[in-house]
């Protein structure tokens, strides 16, 4: 039993409440759905409410003040229910109460579905108005039945229950206003169906001789009578005006009798329109399966081509090539990675169309991140020119170390407004900063000053204030924490490139809208980067916006909300983190360092970084006062970080600095670094013919500035820094050795993963059906793992994945249970063998359905040898 998409319920509400004018006489509208036992705990969960029980409140009747839906008992167990879904807002307080638990609606209920017609219930007291009132209820089917259908059919074809709810009082009132008002004429209404003991709907019993007029009224119901009496309060009237009152007695019967009708007749329209409406439900669901197919489909059949084409390149590039052959093959390569990104773009934008996107939710380290999404734009950053574009990113301290969220979605809406920022930057600088939402909220100054002396480069930026400006979270309604440890951070992205024009800000973050759309613009891409962003930070329960100024730059700035991984460990499951770009090595604790800087954004920048290795900083913005506080020698200095500007402009030819520092009567002399915009300097030894300077190059990270200052100040590990890339050592310490079995149909991807394995040394066995996995994965066998496709013909990596964990486990309880010498299976007793889906599907449902068969790992094509070493390291330590 599905749960009913918001789209029909405001549907129903709509259209109730359009159309009330065509059953003026109806109190409401609601409508039940029929729920068999063993559907009702999937069913209570998808909607987020228990089945409520009727009866009670049937025999302990309620004041409105009193009546409480949340307090009622869930409804008894029972061989079917018909718990109310759809209500109009005047009878919403109805909604999952059990018509079958109730005595008068489960006769009308179980009555209406088996004949067909509109059935109608003996008075009774309304839920919290406590008034006098009847219901009419129809039959849903699931299909057109014939008129002959008999009642058995009727049933099993019963989809749910359609109710008019009438309130008497108020009905007789609204039509009779004139009349009762005159106090001139006694109207009674009575259900007469027992003519013993007749029920009194509305009007005083009291008795009166005189003259008075019976009435018949037809509700609908061919099984219950009614009765209108109508008679004058006081003397009979002159017989004119007897006859004339009795005519419009008359007339005003037929006309409620004709309402009633009528009403019964739009009640039955209802009932059809709702069919109507849940025959384009089902054909709506079954269009969105197809297109979800249809994309997996369109998906494999692409990137199934695209990973033999890269990988036969990226095999290519390790065979002898002269310079111009090697450039021709990574331009290619280069093409091919853009392929393949633009194919992801389009599938994340349809799936986030149909609702199909979800977040992760795992422990993940922000800071390194961050790292490793400025080590991959560190190359870009270079081919626009490093001496004047640089890239760096700013982490406040009170950002805990640890979050709990989707690492993989914030990383990619980082990549998406940091790659638009190296597109349209020529010169100036990148900055990333992350803070905590209560820091900008308590300090609105932090980090928004937008003068040139305050800014990475010394170029103007836009206020990045204005970016965020009509956020919620910074208005009175906003919440800032909506959930106890949740962590709510604001993110800015900030350039100095072209600059938005005025007129293309309002269309930024339309899907596929290019903010110069002319054929000769300057910047290629799809404009589809801003419009995921938006929807993933939506996802996030966060807000993004930006401020543009031609000529200066851009600034974007989104919120998102994560929770604290600090008391989340063991609930949450670990992302696999590159070490190498978030490491803290112990051997600078305690150390000090001296940063010369005299711009106040960059020196906190370069504090950030140098702090992330334990290390004490002082910050000074001229050399002088760092010689003062080298002469002072309170507390040892142990390495001295100059900014290239500081070197440039006042040390490169001085002596002073360095005669200060080999002058000093403690210790052992600081070491000196230089932070420089050019990569080309990277690790070099400038001599001054009195003290050697090493070069640290931008952008820089934790990693790289650990590695340099191990070689020079002599700890540690001495060799060359791993710039965050995946050493091929790691990599073939893991494989070399281990036996895997390869499963694909397609014998170029056989090649492809193949030569990738036996790069690093594993021994590599080759099948090309899901049958011949199973034969080779019988126990007892040698293999360490198995990369398996998923589409493959006769039998698929699923199926055959299933068969293997289901062989695998049927000989683990024999051995368990003796039936079977573990000797002869190796003296292994439980079989696993690590079982990697390899496929060029990347929808969501594609994942799910990998670890519901049994596989270990999902590695998407085309892979390379760092998506290989992350999954296969969860395996071979």
């Amino acid at each position: 039993m599905a749960k009913p998409p918001r789209l029909l319920i405001r549907t129903f509400a709509r259209y109730t409440e359009r159309t009330a004018f065509e059953r003026p006489l109806t109190s409401g509208v609601a409508y039940a759905v029929r729920v068999l036992h063993s559907e009702r705990e999937q069913f209570e969960k998808q909607q987020g409410w228990t089945i409520k029980r009727m009866d009670t409140l049937e025999q302990n009747p309620v004041h409105k003040d009193d009546y409480n839906p949340d307090l009622l008992e869930p409804s008894p167990i029972q061989e079917e229910y018909a718990p109310v879904i759809f209500a109009q807002d005047i009878v919403s307080h109805v909604v999952s109460l059990d018509m079958l638990s109730g005595q008068e609606d489960s006769k009308n209920v179980l009555c209406a579905r088996k004949s067909g017609k509109g059935v109608l219930t003996a008075p009774f007291r309304l839920l919290k108005t406590n008034r006098l009132g009847v219901i009419l209820t129809f039959a849903v089917y699931k299909r057109d039945l014939p008129l002959n259908a008999t009642p058995t059919e009727r049933i099993q074809a019963t989809d749910g229950y359609l109710g008019g709810v009438f309130d008497i009082e108020s009905l007789v009132e609204k039509l009779l206003q004139q009349l009762a008002s005159k106090q001139t004429i006694l109207v009674n209404v009575l259900d007469t169906t027992n003519q013993s003991y007749p029920i009194s709907m509305y009007g005083s019993n009291a008795s009166n001789d005189g003259l008075e007029h019976v009435s018949l009224l037809n509700f609908g119901d061919p099984f219950r009578k009614h009765e209108m009496r109508c008679r004058f309060k006081q003397k009979p009237p002159w017989p004119w005006l007897g006859i004339t009152t009795s005519i419009g007695i008359l007339v005003i019967a037929l006309l409620v009798g004709h309402i009633f009708h009528a009403t019964v007749n739009r009640l039955a329209k209802v009932e059809d329109d709702c069919h109507k409406m849940m025959e384009l439900k089902k054909q709506a669901e079954a269009a969105d399966v197809a297109k979800s197919q249809f994309l997996a489909t369109v998906s494999h059949e692409i990137r199934t081509p695209m990973n033999g084409v890269l990988g036969m390149l990226h095999m290519l590039m390790d065979t002898d090539l002269d310079v111009t052959q090697l450039d021709y093959v990574r331009t290619a390569q280069a093409s091919g990675k853009a392929l393949v990104a633009l194919i992801n773009e389009v599938l994340d934008q349809a799936k986030i169309k149909s609702g199909k996107l979800e977040l992760e939710e795992v422990q993940f380290d922000l800071r390194a991140i961050l790292d490793d999404v400025l080590s991959l734009f560190s190359g870009k950053s270079q081919d626009k020119g490093v001496e004047v574009v640089q890239l760096a990113v700013y982490i406040s301290d009170q950002v805990p170390q640890m979050l709990i969220g989707d690492p993989g979605r914030f990383r990619q809406i980082i990549i998406n407004l940091m790659g638009n920022s190296i597109k349209f930057t020529e010169k100036g600088h990148i900055l990333v900063t992350v803070h905590l939402v209560e820091e900008v909220i308590d300090s609105i100054e932090v980090e928004t000053e937008s003068s040139s002396e305050n800014t990475l480069s010394g170029f103007p930026v836009a206020d990045r204030r204005q970016s965020w400006k009509g956020f919620r979270t910074f208005s009175q309604e906003g919440s800032i924490n909506p959930f106890s440890h949740s962590i709510s951070l604001i993110v800015s992205v900030e350039d100095t490139g072209e600059g938005i024009p005025l007129e293309a800000q309002s269309r930024v973050f339309t899907p596929f809208m290019q903010v110069d759309p002319s054929i000769s613009r300057t910047h290629g891409g799809t404009g589809i980067g801003l419009s995921i962003s938006k929807c993933l930070v939506n996802l996030m329960k966060g807000e993004i916006g930006f401020v543009s100024i031609p000529k200066i730059g851009s600034t974007f700035t989104f919120t998102a909300v994560f929770t604290s991984g600090s008391s989340s460990s063991k609930k949450y499951k670990s992302q696999q983190i590159n070490k190498m770009s978030n490491s803290v090595s112990s051997e600078f604790y305690g150390m000090r360092a001296l940063v010369m800087d005299p711009r106040p954004v960059r020196a906190k920048v370069s504090k950030y970084q140098i702090r992330r290795l334990g290390i004490h900083v002082e910050v000074v913005s001229q050399w002088k006062q760092g010689l003062s506080s080298i002469r002072r020698g309170s507390n040892a200095i142990n390495m001295v970080i100059i900014e290239q500007e500081v070197w440039d402009k006042y040390l490169n030819n001085s002596t002073l600095f360095f005669d200060t520092l080999e002058k000093i009567d403690y210790g052992t002399p600081p070491k000196v670094f230089l932070l420089s915009n050019s990569i080309s300097s990277s690790g070099a030894n400038i001599s001054t013919g009195v003290c050697n300077m090493t070069v640290i190059p931008k952008p820089w990270r934790a990693s790289m500035l650990a590695a340099a200052l191990q070689r020079t100040m002599g700890v540690g590990n001495k060799g060359n820094p791993c710039n965050g890339q995946l050493p091929s050592l790691s990599l073939r310490n893991l494989l070399l050795g281990r036996k895997i079995l390869i499963v694909d149909d397609n014998n170029v991807n056989l090649k492809v993963a193949a030569g990738a394995l036996k790069k690093y040394g594993a021994d590599v066995v080759s099948a090309t059906r899901g049958i011949e996995a199973i034969e080779l994965l019988t126990p007892p066998h040698q293999f360490d793992a198995c990369f398996m496709d998923i589409q493959m013909p006769e039998m698929d990596g699923f199926e055959a994945t299933r068969r293997i964990r289901d062989m695998e486990h049927n000989i683990n309880n024999r051995i368990h249970h003796g039936e079977l010498s573990v000797e002869a299976y190796n003296n292994v007793s439980n079989w696993h063998v690590s079982i990697l889906a390899m496929t060029a599907d990347v929808i969501q449902a594609t994942h799910e359905e990998c670890l519901r068969c049994g596989m270990d790992g999902y590695v998407s094509k085309p892979f390379e040898a760092e998506q290989l070493y992350r999954e296969v390291s969860r395996f071979f330590q």
